[in-house]
């Protein structure tokens, strides 16, 4: 009773480690070996991602409250760093400015109002930037690090236009999300939107195995900032769960996780099969029903030359680079198209032949074909029914682990925070399974439990 136990900063210390050198993710792998050890857990098999959007743990700014923010909390730190230093900069109008947390409502005068006022807040931040980086000055208060914030904060929202002055830039005119920051606490924090989805944060992508005679397990947490695209994850867990032995056969995705490029690696690096949607034939043949889509021509790519439903041949193919990504393109004889009877059920075009966009290879090209049209059959469908599991496993976590907002500031201390929510999940699940090995069904509604009674 006399024991006055431990200090509370003992835990943030822990937490410290576990951000540094991937010891979290170390964590992780030392469960699921000895869920391997026990036999809960193999390779092979069945898994299944799927990713969600984290709030960061700051408050959300407006463009007016970031930058007034950002150099609210540059001054705190000048202040405390060399109060000497800095007094003589000040001037009588920033104690009400800044001497409390930026909060800023309607701004009078609409634009032009905002406009100006972000002005005043980015001449006051340059005569802080233009004394620190004066000669004679210490460097120790250029390498600040709210002051390095307030330098790339003002490169994002602020240019010099013709004639010397300071102008806040047009919302138009900013740099990507990924690059410009959204608060000074938590750099790492970034704007995105997904469909009707728009926060400022971090994504947590969880993978999980889904096999009926085990436990299904989180095998693989990633967090990332909140603008990197789900697909761009697809190869690295790949090779991190090779890496760990741990491999699936099958890895069931949504469309965002798909390429047929990300589908031929997963077989060829690692033997693993990706198993999700490959996004469809948007051009309007497809979308007709009664048009002459890319699946209605015959390529033959040994003399490299394709054949139209009428039996024309292409004239020319050559490679065309679109956005970063390189294709094929087949165009057909302009004479031939235009005399063509059922031209149009091909081409809108009044004047040009048709053209087809590849992908650059026979083997890609041919995943993505099979892939279009396997998706629709019912097998694939009973096969891909599983990935709504991982949904589940994601709203678990949002409720009763607090998985939508993050409790750190930092990319780091956010994925420590979703490995430890993975191990807590995996020791609920494992727990239970040696209670009860008997899978849960989903629980009916009566209704649907009538309409099946009636059937």
């Amino acid at each position: 009773m006399e024991d006055a136990g431990f200090d509370y900063s003992v835990l943030s210390e822990f937490r410290a480690r576990l951000a540094e050198d991937d010891a979290a993710d170390r964590l992780l792998r030392v469960m699921l070996q000895r869920l391997v050890e026990a036999g809960l857990l193999k390779a092979g098999g069945r898994q299944r991602t799927d990713a969600a959007h984290v709030l960061a743990a700051v408050r959300t700014l407006s463009r007016l409250e970031l930058v007034g923010e950002t150099l609210r909390a540059a001054l705190e730190e000048l202040a405390e760093a060399d109060g000497e230093w800095l007094l003589p900069l000040i001037e009588p109008e920033w104690g009400k400015r800044y001497g409390r947390k930026v909060e800023i409502g309607r701004v009078p005068g609409g634009k032009a109002g905002v406009t100006a006022v972000a002005e005043t807040f980015g001449r006051d931040g340059q005569k802080i930037l233009a004394a620190a980086w004066a000669p004679g000055v210490p460097a120790r208060l250029r390498v600040l690090p709210q002051v390095e914030i307030l330098r790339q904060v003002w490169a994002h929202h602020y240019y010099w236009d013709a004639r010397g002055r300071l102008r806040w830039r047009d919302g138009h005119a900013l740099p990507p999300a990924s690059l410009r920051f959204d608060s000074p606490y938590d750099t790492d924090a970034h704007y995105c939107v997904k469909r009707d989805t728009a926060w400022s944060g971090y994504r947590v992508h969880l993978t999980e195995t889904s096999d009926a005679e085990r436990p299904e397990v989180v095998v693989h947490v990633a967090t990332t900032i909140a603008p990197v695209q789900d697909g761009e994850l697809t190869e690295q867990i790949h090779d991190d769960l090779a890496d760990a032995r741990l491999a699936p056969a099958e890895h069931v995705v949504d469309a965002a996780y798909v390429t047929p490029a990300r589908i031929e690696r997963a077989r060829q690096v690692h033997g693993i099969t990706l198993l999700g949607p490959v996004v469809p034939d948007h051009s309007h043949q497809a979308k007709s029903g009664d048009g002459f889509d890319k699946s209605a021509f015959t390529i033959d790519w040994d003399r490299e030359q394709a054949t139209c439903p009428q039996g024309a041949v292409s004239r020319e193919w050559r490679p065309l680079h679109i956005s970063g990504h390189d294709y094929i393109q087949v165009t057909f004889g302009k004479a031939t198209c235009l005399a063509c009877p059922v031209r149009a059920r091909c081409t809108t075009s009044a004047t040009r032949p048709r053209t087809l966009a590849l992908l650059p290879t026979r083997a890609l090209h041919e995943i993505q074909t099979h892939n279009r049209l396997n998706q629709h059959t019912q097998d694939w469908q009973q096969r891909y029914a599983i990935r709504a599991g991982i949904e589940a496993t994601l709203s678990q976590n949002v409720r009763t682990c607090g998985l939508r907002r993050t409790r750190y500031r930092g990319l780091q201390k956010t994925h420590v925070q979703h490995v430890l929510t993975a191990l807590a999940c995996n020791l609920t699940r494992v727990a239970d399974w040696i209670a009860d090995p008997t899978p849960t069904r989903r629980r009916s509604t009566r209704f649907h439990a009538l309409c099946t009674a009636t059937a």
